[in-house]
């Protein structure tokens, strides 16, 4: 099912106003506040007050657990099973074993894509397109530090939650991708409670 818009937008940009949403989806404020009103009543959404300086506080409005889990999380269910098979029936270093497979795998396939490009932006551009086909919702920006890769979505929030290993391997197959001259630090962590990941990227 197609995703509504405004929930695309808070996934994206994090808890927004109705005057915010308008504006950037250039649609009516009564028109974004009667979608709000049902996705409040659908509980996909909640909204929550915050002031910032003199002024009554801002009313914004933020994706609920439900709201988030109109995002493909893929085969969630079945991937921890699984997960949990290996764990009790062989053990740790079996599970350890699969992650660094599939980790060697992912590394092989990103590096046939990569590796002709030789400047560094141009390298996170083509890492946003790849992990963009496999749902991330990624994007980058650029500042006076470097860069920082964002991915707005984690389609294996459930594999990685229950099995930490998957993230640490993204984060071997970014620094790996990207050249030994690249430093790649995770700064946001789904999995510990932020909005999205985020990585700090920057010329060694």
């Amino acid at each position: 099912m197609k995703t509504n818009k405004i929930l695309l937008l808070l996934k994206m940009r994090g808890p927004l106003t109705a005057l915010d949403i308008a504006k950037e989806l250039k649609i009516t404020k009564e028109g974004v506040r009667l979608q709000l009103v049902k996705f409040i009543d659908e509980g996909l959404i909640e909204p929550e007050t915050e002031s910032k300086g003199v002024g009554r506080p801002q009313k914004f409005f933020r994706l609920t657990d439900a709201g988030n889990s109109k995002f493909p999380d893929t085969h969630a269910e079945l991937t921890v099973r699984l997960i949990d098979i290996i764990n009790n029936a062989l053990g740790e270093d079996a599970m350890q074993t699969v992650i660094a497979t599939n980790e060697a795998a992912v590394k092989k396939k990103y590096h046939i894509e990569i590796d002709p490009i030789d400047h560094l932006e141009s390298k996170i551009e083509k890492l946003v397109e790849i992990r963009n086909r496999e749902g991330y919702m990624a994007e980058y920006s650029k500042d006076s530090e470097g860069f920082v890769f964002i991915e707005n979505h984690c389609p294996i929030c459930a594999a990685a939650t229950s099995c930490q290993g998957f993230c640490s391997s993204e984060l071997n197959t970014f620094r790996s991708v990207l050249g030994k001259d690249v430093i790649v630090n995770r700064i946001s962590h789904i999995i510990s409670g932020d909005r999205r990941c985020a990585y700090r990227i920057s010329q060694n």
